[in-house]
């Protein structure tokens, strides 16, 4: 432990924890005045900006139980809280069996914080704007939570309770994430639209699709930027399953996608303009799922 005062920033107390339980038992002693340095993508300008204040901060880049990837071929991925975004976006295997969590993080334009940033940590940040976390979320990823109290295993699209704001209990951190193997028939496609190319989404898309001929047996649509979190389009997905996929299905889904879409105007876009991509998106995206679902291509 130590104290660190650095300019533009409230001083802080400094931890290096060597293990997830040294993290945790931090965690549970300082409660919300402490806060967890992966990267500091988001962090440190938050803390400089004043919009965050932390007494204490907990960094865990040096727990090696946090740096792991492993891929099953039966059951599929786990990446640990310190695998870095540009890690998991040169992947082959995220290039040849999640391709939309690969585009999610190809587009995103800084090299640096690639190489810096990791996918937990920006997962932890809970802006519905994350289009990382769309992609997972539709790709049905599971976190894996540790704490003083044990470990557990959480959906990420149960992680999210409003905006910047998780289901993680007092001394909790995410230590990893889990990814089903796609079956046979799957698809996926992944769309967003910004202002400028290294700006933050105005709308985000990526949709996960299994088909059987021309039969739909499942649909994740999940949609970032047009709500407090990322949702998942569960009216949409449902309307889908067990249906044959035509042009008029892919329609009537992206129409219901909307209901789920509860946007604002702010500095990006409008309400109005966010609400009519979403219809917009979901049908582009769904096609294309669709159509490499049947070409039996995971791109």
């Amino acid at each position: 432990m130590c104290s660190i005062h650095l300019i533009h920033l409230k001083p802080f107390e400094y931890f290096e924890p060597a293990t997830v339980k040294e993290a945790a038992d931090l965690l549970n002693t300082y409660g919300s005045k402490a806060q967890i340095l992966a990267g500091g993508i988001d962090l440190i300008p938050r803390m400089r900006s004043g919009s965050i204040e932390a007494d204490y901060v907990i960094n865990i880049q040096k727990i090696p139980e946090l740096s792991y990837f492993k891929f099953d071929e039966s059951k599929g991925l786990e990446f640990g809280a310190m695998t870095s975004l540009r890690f998991l976006e040169t992947s082959k295997v995220l290039k040849d069996v999640y391709p939309a969590l690969q585009q999610a993080i190809h587009q995103i334009t800084s090299v640096q914080s690639k190489y810096i940033g990791t996918a937990v940590g920006n997962l932890c940040v809970a802006t519905p704007a994350s289009d990382v976390a769309t992609a997972l979320m539709a790709y049905d990823a599971k976190l894996t939570i540790e704490g003083t109290n044990g470990q557990r295993k959480e959906k990420l699209s149960d992680f999210y309770l409003d905006y910047r704001v998780t289901s993680l209990k007092k001394g909790e951190l995410v230590t990893g994430v889990f990814i089903p193997k796609p079956a046979k028939g799957t698809g996926a496609a992944f769309m967003n639209r910004v202002r400028t190319h290294a700006d933050i989404a105005k709308i985000t898309v990526a949709v996960v699709i299994e088909v059987e001929g021309d039969i739909c047996r499942e649909a994740r649509i999940a949609l970032g930027a047009v709500a407090p979190t990322v949702v998942r389009a569960t009216s949409a997905e449902e309307l889908l399953r067990n249906k044959k996929i035509d042009d008029g299905l892919i329609q009537k889904a992206a129409e219901t996608s909307v209901a789920h879409a509860k946007p604002i105007t702010d500095i990006r876009s409008t309400a109005e303009y966010r609400t009519e991509m979403t219809r917009v998106l979901v049908r582009r995206a769904l096609q294309k799922a669709f159509d490499r679902a049947r070409g039996g291509k995971h791109e």
